[in-house]
């Protein structure tokens, strides 16, 4: 199934000001899910901007995961309105593992936050992206691997501002 940028793993309601059917204003957490390592970034809250945030190591060994309270307790700190996570699909449009494992991430991570609505994205080439533009600007190897999946979560997020902005 196609990455829809509305889906809602874990059944929250759409967001949107009031009136408006535009997004309701406040910041918005990016979240990019890797094996080892889990990009955040967070917009502003006018839904302008994504900025990188943080990496979160990803725990998969607890029944309530690390990384899922850091996210948590993330969306207190900023007040988050939203989540957006990266849901890998291929660029044929189909879902594989990595898109499978989003969607579980989605859905525990909804669980932690609700009633803050987790949204999917379409984040097919994010990463390859990321690394090109950190390359690009000089960043290799060990800092790369630490920055990479904020960068790939700030273009999760950035896209999915952009396209809001689209629909408006």
């Amino acid at each position: 199934m196609p990455a829809d940028r509305d889906e809602h793993p874990g059944g929250g309601a759409p967001g949107g000001a009031p009136g408006t059917g535009g997004p309701a204003r406040g910041v918005r957490l990016g979240v990019d899910v890797g094996k080892v390592r889990v990009g955040v970034s967070r917009s502003d809250p006018d839904g302008i901007l994504a900025t990188p945030l943080t990496t979160l190591r990803r725990d998969l060994t607890n029944a309530e995961p690390a990384d899922i309270a850091a996210l948590a307790a993330l969306v207190t700190e900023y007040e988050a309105v939203e989540i957006i996570v990266g849901l890998p699909v291929t660029l044929a449009g189909t879902e594989g593992l990595a898109a499978s494992d989003a969607r579980g991430y989605a859905e525990s991570l909804a669980r932690a936050v609700q009633p803050v609505p987790v949204r999917l994205a379409d984040e097919r080439m994010t990463t390859v992206v990321a690394s090109r533009r950190l390359s690009e600007r000089g960043v290799r190897g060990r800092r790369h691997r630490a920055v990479v999946d904020q960068v790939a979560a700030v273009e999760i997020l950035q896209g999915w501002l952009d396209n809001q902005r689209r629909r408006m």
